[in-house]
């Protein structure tokens, strides 16, 4: 029988200070995954530099001649957070019968690894991690994010509450993935979409290996924005349904002003500018939501490319990657990307 073929994908964005710890520790992984005899000997370490401003590509470099199972993919620029999972992945596709995807500050618990790979092992193609609390964050992040996940359940995106980019796909589940070719990614809303067997492993937040979040309150909103557009027209027919509402509101209050005024001999203008003013504001309102559904869309017409690498030193084993022979359910292979 052989061993499936590990590979980690971690993004990184300025992480040079903690990301030898983080190298270390998966490095350590991976070691005791190959001693257990769970994982291939050739399995691997992908590090993507997002546009880094600080040494990180530096420190992946230097990582990369310190061990041969580590490999390093470097962008041109900061292309955010969702392009260097995608990219990580995408180079990893050809190397791997498994890929694992985590943050760079280890707050997702690497000890967890083990388990996702015997989840794997045990007929699952999905395997996601998801946060069993929320108790250290602070209340305003803790706030926010049960409104973000709850808003996004109320809208129909398809979405496991507290999972973030924590999770393991087979080889298939990762063909079948590489098959969405939009622009505006939310990989927490499409995974859940592949319809393979998928399991959830619950762990306790970590604290972070060094320095601080990137993930400002602009990239959460902004993330929650594409999560919105891109799997829900909801607020499309919510505006629809409130204009609907406001002009049979608006006509019968109209009737009822003008026929009063018109029985005092006397015609006031004020109630009807102050209506004009909340029924602009609500125009402006609907055409404001509509732009940004148009703005996705020419995102997506466009065709630009996710993102631009300007390094690339895993290597192109496209012969190597034989399925991998499952212990209860065989995963079957699917078509080339």
């Amino acid at each position: 029988m052989r061993l499936p073929r590990l590979t980690i994908v971690v993004p990184c964005y300025n992480e040079a200070l903690g990301l030898p710890q983080t190298a270390k520790v998966l490095l350590a992984s991976l070691a005791q995954l190959r001693q257990q005899q769970q994982i291939s000997v050739h399995s691997q370490l992908i590090l993507v530099d997002d546009g880094s401003h600080d040494q990180t590509w530096a420190v992946i470099r230097r990582l990369e001649a310190q061990n041969d199972n580590v490999f390093g993919v470097r962008f041109s620029r900061n292309f955010g957070h969702q392009n260097a999972l995608l990219a990580g992945m995408q180079a990893a596709d050809s190397l791997s019968d498994i890929v694992l995807t985590l943050d760079a500050d280890l707050q997702d618990d690497p000890r967890l690894i083990p388990a996702m790979v015997a989840c794997y092992r045990a007929g699952n193609d999905v395997v996601l991690g998801v946060r069993d609390d929320r108790q250290t964050d602070r209340w305003a992040k803790r706030w926010s994010a049960e409104r973000f996940y709850g808003l996004l359940t109320k809208l129909g995106v398809p979405i496991v509450p507290n999972h973030a980019d924590y999770r393991l796909l087979s080889h298939r589940a990762l063909q079948a993935l590489l098959q969405y070719h939009e622009r505006n990614l939310f990989l927490r809303g499409i995974v859940p979409q592949l319809g393979f067997p998928t399991t959830r492993v619950y762990y306790h937040r970590q604290p972070r290996v060094a320095g601080h979040s990137k993930y400002t309150l602009k990239k959460m909103l902004a993330l929650a924005q594409t999560g919105v557009l891109s799997f829900s027209n909801a607020p499309l027919r919510w505006i629809l349904g409130t204009g609907v509402g406001l002009s049979v509101v608006s006509a019968v209050s109209l009737a009822v002003i003008l026929g009063h005024d018109w029985w005092q001999g006397a015609l006031s203008w004020n109630p009807l500018f102050s209506g004009l003013g909340v029924l602009s504001g609500l125009q402006l309102l609907g055409i404001g939501l509509v732009g940004a559904y148009v703005g996705q869309v020419l995102t997506e017409v466009q065709h630009r490319p996710r993102y631009v690498v300007a390094q690339n030193d895993v290597p192109n084993h496209r012969t190597v990657a034989v399925p991998a022979t499952r212990v209860l359910q065989p995963s079957q292979k699917g078509q080339p990307f």
